[in-house]
């Protein structure tokens, strides 16, 4: 869709401008209110729990379905618009290609459907297989591919058009952790170059590692969002594991903060600072208790994420 001669954005707009976005089939309401925006260049995580209304979002987006309200733009450009398509490079989660293509013959079809000359194809179908690590095997038949190595190709594709915008729908799902972290690296030089990422994944440790904000959507509505920083604020917590763990020093520890969970003889403990961690640990040995570990733990995005939505999938 990338790579068309392009109609110029609005100047100034959001990569992403979603408002009051609501979608029904037939008796179910897939969005309810989603409203969101996601600026130029940054790296941006869509997240929710199976069901959410995520791939109804995604679709809309991508002119694939229609909003029941509310309203859509990329660049300023409704998303209905030819001129909006034309920013977007896609992954979508669960995709088929011609396997008795060659990963260059595939390439070559999306560069020209992408709009460019048979020049730019030839430069640009050897540098995006060496960008997703597929250097030497773009002759190969697609038949041949593992489903990691398609997974790769599948997001050559979606770069093929140097797109402004990416959209990409759980791309390190087939991967193994040498492909996750080349899709990390391409999402980093993404950004790095000023295209924006739309990010969908279930993996929140790679969520954490690459997005600059995130947004939680349940039941059609974002629940919250922000930069990854301040959805990982709050109180700081240690982990104390004991030799035994009885009401006594249950009650020494809540002097330091507030008692979260019991693990058989581990303690977690949300404190104002972690720094009393030395003050915790000396006040548990002179109180008679032999001291296994104390940890600082730092809050993670799947501890946000379940306490957002509650358990997950329904």
């Amino acid at each position: 869709m990338a790579g068309m001669e392009q109609a110029p954005a609005t100047e100034g707009a959001p990569a992403i401008a979603v408002a009051g976005l609501r979608k029904v089939y037939r008796r179910t309401t897939a969005l309810h209110d989603l409203s969101l925006t996601v600026g130029r260049g940054e790296v941006f995580g869509f997240l929710g729990p199976n069901g959410a209304g995520k791939t109804t979002a995604m679709k809309i987006l991508l002119g694939l379905a229609h909003p029941s309200a509310g309203e859509a733009r990329i660049f300023g450009h409704p998303v209905q618009r030819r001129a909006a398509r034309q920013e977007v490079g896609y992954l979508p989660e669960h995709f088929r290609f011609h396997d008795w293509l060659t990963g260059e013959a595939l390439l070559d079809l999306h560069g020209r459907l992408a709009g460019l000359d048979a020049d730019e194809r030839r430069a640009r179908i050897p540098e995006a297989l060496e960008r997703v690590g597929l250097t030497g095997r773009g002759g190969e038949r697609l038949r041949g591919y593992s489903k990691g190595m398609t997974q790769r190709l599948g997001l050559a594709q979606a770069l093929i058009g140097r797109p402004r915008l990416v959209l990409l729908d759980e791309p390190t799902s087939a991967l193994d952790p040498g492909g996750r972290r080349t899709v990390r690296e391409v999402i980093r030089d993404l950004r790095t170059q000023g295209t924006t990422v739309f990010l969908n994944s279930h993996l929140l440790s790679e969520v954490e590692m690459v997005c600059d904000r995130v947004a939680v959507v349940d039941r059609g509505r974002v629940v919250r969002a922000g930069p990854l920083d301040e959805l990982l604020a709050g109180s700081p917590e240690v982990r104390v594991t004991l030799d035994r763990v009885d009401e006594a020093v249950m009650a020494e520890l809540a002097r330091f903060g507030q008692v979260d969970g019991v693990d058989a003889t581990t303690v977690t403990v949300a404190v104002d600072d972690a720094g009393r961690a030395p003050d915790i640990a000396q006040a548990i040995v002179q109180a008679g208790y032999r001291l296994h570990a104390l940890v600082p733990v730092r809050r993670s995005l799947e501890d946000v994420f379940v306490g957002l939505v509650q358990g997950g999938d329904r």
